[in-house]
């Protein structure tokens, strides 16, 4: 009878226990929220991260939400605000100064992200995300630009090598552009559009390209309204007025041309290659940009990154800092790079010989040698400005050096309000 009593002493003791520990596991575990916009590769990813953030902290869990990125932003600007939302919110490098006036995002805090670290570690380009003693932001990948092209259009032409200039660019485009008996276009020989990378492509590459720098004073002047930088647009106008290659609404996006087989070549972002390694019946290669007409090879270079939000407190703050350091790891570099396809932040894990020669990375690795960072006062705004300005080139007929003139003042504005404030 004592021995029975002993064990049901033992089988209640060690309830309690259970329970106890329980209840203080309950009571130390924490919630935050993530958010980003909605790309399927990007949820992919940061799933994978999200499992191996909480499998090392058991701690802490992560509740990841997404919206379409036309309403992305305002989602975020409701939420935060209202002390709802997410605690680390992923952002385009370019909206920084946006998020941070609006008090949206607060400053990493310094014992965990020493800024001397940072810059040791790190691309330069992240040096964009600090403001004064402190960063606000990091990414855990940066993407470049370089040249998708269609393997099965290339062997139909007889093309046996992408393109290496801009001569050869402008060469390759024709005899790749398909079009019906009544003369309108079934394939285009390079896409084209401006809501996409095209203005990145014209800033920060073919503006240099033609011997021009788009901005002086760190980005705070307009200096593209001159001789090379009316070469670069006209170059870029010329590819559908002209050459006839493009149409800037071929079916309306130029991604979903390449996507679809009907365009030979397309210039996007690293992070395009996500969604087409599992399209049916693609051949894609990837290249570096084409180099300009003396050889200058330029690129752009472009991140998203990841903010602790002003919303985040307390034991939320600690887990999202947690959260923070793992998201700038190699490892989850090295994870973003396989699925999503945008490149490592830190050069320790982008420069490994297996990612600077693999085909589909190694062209993107090695445009970031030769990239610049666009520095923007308001990225849609200034986004805006190109597109206005070759709608009215191609929809009006306004000459191309009337509606450069014309942008670049418009721009100008832009970059001098704020400054001024």
């Amino acid at each position: 009878m004592k021995s029975m009593n002993r064990f049901r002493t033992f089988v209640l003791g060690a309830a309690t226990a259970a329970l106890t520990a329980a209840s203080v596991t309950a009571a130390s575990a924490v919630e935050i929220e993530y958010w980003q916009y909605f790309f399927e590769a990007r949820i992919t990813a940061m799933e994978k991260l999200i499992e191996n953030f909480e499998k090392a902290n058991p701690d802490v869990t992560v509740k990841m939400t997404h919206f379409p990125y036309d309403s992305y932003r305002t989602k975020v600007a409701a939420a935060i605000p209202a002390g709802q939302g997410p605690d680390v919110v992923q952002l385009f490098y370019g909206w920084l100064n946006d998020y941070v006036e609006a008090k949206l995002i607060q400053p990493l805090p310094a014992d965990a992200f020493p800024p001397e670290k940072i810059e040791a570690e790190f691309f330069p380009m992240v040096k964009a995300m600090r403001m004064g003693d402190n960063y606000w932001a990091l990414p855990t990948a940066v993407r470049s630009l370089a040249l998708f092209y269609n393997q099965r259009m290339f062997d139909d032409a007889g093309i046996d090598h992408p393109p290496t200039d801009l001569d050869e660019l402008v060469e390759m485009a024709q005899k790749l552009t398909q079009k019906d008996g009544a003369g309108n276009l079934t394939a285009v020989g390079l896409t084209t559009g401006m809501t996409a990378q095209d203005h990145h492509w014209i800033r920060e590459v073919l503006i240099r390209q033609y011997g021009g720098e788009p901005y002086l004073d760190d980005y705070k002047t307009v200096n593209y309204n001159n001789e090379t930088g009316i070469e670069a647009f006209t170059f870029y106008n010329d590819l559908q007025a002209k050459h006839g290659v493009t149409k800037a609404a071929f079916m309306d996006e130029p991604q979903a041309a390449f996507k679809a087989g009907r365009a030979g070549m397309h210039i996007d972002g690293s992070f395009r290659i996500g969604a087409l390694e599992g399209v049916r019946g693609l051949k894609w290669g990837v290249a570096e940009l084409p180099a300009g007409p003396d050889g200058t090879r330029s690129n752009y270079a472009s991140y998203w990154v990841n903010a602790i939000t002003s919303k985040a407190e307390g034991e939320k703050l600690a887990a999202a800092v947690k959260f923070m350091e793992y998201l700038t790891s190699d490892e989850a570099m090295q994870i973003w790079l396989e699925t999503v396809g945008e490149l490592p932040a830190k050069p320790s894990a982008a420069m490994t010989e297996k990612n600077v020669n693999d085909p589909v990375y190694g062209p993107f690795i090695k445009g970031l040698e030769y990239a610049r960072t666009t520095v923007f006062a308001n990225e849609s705004a200034q986004r805006q400005v190109m597109v206005d300005m070759m709608q009215r080139i191609e929809l009006q007929g306004q000459p191309v050096a009337e509606s450069v003139a014309q942008a670049a003042t418009e721009e100008q504005k832009i970059l001098d309000e704020y400054y001024k404030k």
